[in-house]
């Protein structure tokens, strides 16, 4: 699960971290964008470890895991409409509906349309 955002005007730097700005900005195109996390790093002016490092002493986690983790809440949220599961998938970030399908069931132990359900049965 990604840790509960802390509201933007209350970060503040801590040693070895993404300042607060970057970390926005970072966290953000993980989100909203197909750029990879080399992409990213560079975008925030560092290399691809240094980023790295940073990214985990602010947040606790890797990019990537942060990233897939904000993308499994994200498909969850959009599971719990009418949207297809292929559309989701595409929303989400995975480049076909089996790639979802294997993330989604590796993290949430079952397939989307079974968590789907279970949702619609609440």
């Amino acid at each position: 699960m990604v840790p509960e955002p802390t509201p933007y005007a209350t970060l503040q730097a801590v040693p070895g971290a993404l300042p607060p700005q970057r970390l926005r900005r970072a966290k953000d195109l993980m989100l909203h964008s197909p750029l990879s996390i080399i992409e990213i790093a560079g975008l925030c002016h560092l290399s691809r470890s240094h980023f790295s490092r940073a990214f985990k002493v602010a947040t606790g986690l890797s990019p990537q895991t942060w990233r897939l983790l904000a993308r499994m809440e994200k498909a969850k949220r959009l599971l719990a409409t009418e949207v297809p599961i292929t559309d989701v998938s595409l929303e989400c970030g995975f480049c076909d509906q089996s790639h979802f399908t294997r993330a989604f069931s590796r993290l949430v132990g079952q397939p989307p349309k079974a968590w789907r359900q279970g949702v619609r049965h609440l």
